[in-house]
Order: C-alpha cells, then sequence, then structure tokens
C-alpha cells in the first residue's frame, strides 16, 4: 500500500482517457469513439498489473471516458510505454468528426 498523506494510502492508479462527443447526425462521433475503444480494448486489457478497464458515457455532458486501473506496483511499467496503446487510441479520437477536447489524466482510485 502506498500513501499521499497520513490516512491516504492507495494501491490502485489508474488512467483515464476523455473526450466530448456531438450528438449530432444521430451520436455518429459517439459511436465512432465506442468503435475505437473496441479497436484497442483487447490490448489494454492485456496490460500487466489491469484490475479493470471501464468506459464511461454521459448523455447530458456528452462525456465518452474511458478509465483503466492497475496495481500501483505495474503502473510505472505501463507508464513507461507511454501508456500503449494511447497514442493510437487518441490519434484515432482526433480523426472523428464531432469528438473534441481530447485529454488524459492520472490518478489513485480506491474504494470507500
Amino acid at each position: 500500500m502506498f500513501s499521499i498523506a497520513e490516512g491516504v494510502s492507495f494501491d490502485t492508479i489508474a488512467r483515464e482517457w476523455r473526450c466530448k462527443w456531438s450528438p449530432d447526425g444521430d451520436k455518429v462521433s459517439l459511436v465512432a469513439a465506442q468503435s475505437a475503444l473496441e479497436s484497442v480494448i483487447d490490448e489494454v486489457k492485456k496490460v500487466p498489473g489491469v484490475k479493470r478497464v471501464d468506459r464511461i458515457v454521459c448523455g447530458g455532458c456528452l462525456d465518452f471516458k474511458v478509465v483503466t486501473s492497475l496495481s500501483a506496483e505495474d503502473f510505472g511499467k505501463w507508464e513507461a510505454t507511454n501508456f500503449e496503446p494511447e497514442v493510437a487510441f487518441l490519434d484515432m479520437l482526433k480523426a472523428i468528426d464531432g469528438i473534441s477536447l481530447i485529454e488524459t489524466q492520472t490518478y489513485t482510485i480506491m474504494p470507500v
């Protein structure tokens, strides 16, 4: 178990890939983002130390997020690969009309 501060410990680190999608054209950009995810999901799940991969979609704020949670011990190894296949996935998102605000974030995540 790692600790950020007294009483704030963790054993899981997550990498989030996120973007905004457009409702235009019967949500075609959301469909394309899902397709892009499906093209890399097997590779993501094979990353050593992966605990889970979650996809989050908000129809109100138009968020599309992918959160990959890994054991803290293994996270650095994935980081050393530049979070492969992150670049390929983000490039796919960039090529989709209606996708905007593509971002990434790393954080700890723990059940409470």
